[in-house]
């Protein structure tokens, strides 16, 4: 019996270096009210992100732990918020749709992207779609909250048709930067750094660090849009634009976008109204939530206890 205790104490003395320095390696980083995010979840964080944006990695280290920070943080508040209502699971078919959009996205394949996974060793396919769900149901409440406040002019909409309906369709692969000034701060200053940020480490890089939008995850790219789609102020600013340009800033309210083309291809296609019409009052409706979605998620930050270790 002596020789067990002496054997369990000999065991646990030579284990407890190697528990402690386990520990240590695990710390708490930033707490959202009683919710802890750990170094451990920002760099597995920090793979996800790279997967969506692979430049990222070229940016140093503490830029890609306070993008993964502010993602995650970002991703409790969603949590939160969603479990305040009762919103019902969406369907597997949703999940794959959005599963499929995100491999479309990165111009990846299924096994290509989960070969990623497999590289990463971080996350797993269940994971991620444990990620797309928040996202599909923070949607869903958006929409159950504010659909009734989006408005559509689709007068307005059918007169912007019938400008484009006798040329050829353009179409343009854009990516975009959405940005605000504080309350305090200069604009001239806080563009000028925008800018210099897409001169030193690039757009999408940029777009991640600066931009507002959910687009920023992606490194600000929002795939092929119809010029029908855009407003007249935009297609101003990119009427006379090439490949691989950037436009101006362009104000949109409260918020300022900089648009970079990475594309742009023309359809000898008839344009068919009734399917445009559709279209556009889709992408509208879109466009308007996705702004309620920012002001809703901007408000509710404001009621929790964000604090960094």
């Amino acid at each position: 019996m002596l020789k067990k205790k002496i054997f369990a104490i000999l065991f646990f003395l030579v284990m407890l270096p190697n528990f402690l320095h386990g520990q240590e390696k695990v710390f708490i980083q930033v707490s959202v009210d009683k919710e802890i995010i750990t170094n451990v979840d920002i760099e597995k964080e920090i793979d996800y992100l790279e997967i969506l944006n692979p430049n990222l990695s070229s940016l140093d280290e503490k830029e890609i732990t306070n993008l993964a920070k502010k993602s995650l943080v970002n991703e409790i508040i969603k949590k939160k918020e969603i479990d305040k209502f009762i919103i019902s699971e969406p369907d597997i078919e949703i999940e794959e749709n959005l599963l499929k959009n995100l491999y479309s996205r990165l111009n990846l394949t299924k096994e290509q992207f989960e070969n990623l996974l497999i590289q990463k060793n971080n996350y797993t396919l269940t994971e991620i779609k444990k990620k797309l769900k928040i996202e599909i149901l923070w949607n869903d409440l958006v929409f159950f909250k504010f659909n009734n406040q989006v408005k559509i002019d689709e007068k307005k909409l059918l007169t912007r048709i019938n400008k484009l309906s006798t040329k050829e369709k353009k179409e343009y692969l854009l990516s975009e930067i959405i940005f605000e000034k504080e309350i305090n701060q200069n604009l001239e200053e806080l563009i000028n750094k925008v800018k210099t940020s897409i001169s030193e480490i690039g757009f999408d890089n940029t777009a991640n660090i600066y931009s507002i939008s959910d687009s920023s995850k992606f490194g600000g790219k929002i795939g092929w849009v119809d010029e029908a789609s855009l407003s007249n102020l935009i297609n101003k600013n990119l009427i006379n634009k090439e490949k691989n340009q950037i436009t101006d800033v362009i104000q949109i309210g409260n918020n300022y976008i900089i648009l970079m083309i990475n594309d742009i291809r023309y359809s000898k296609k008839i344009i068919d109204k009734d399917k445009e019409l559709k279209k556009l009052i889709e992408f509208e409706k879109n466009r308007q939530l996705n702004q309620l979605s920012k002001i809703y998620f901007n408000k509710s930050k404001l009621n929790y206890s964000i604090n960094e270790k």
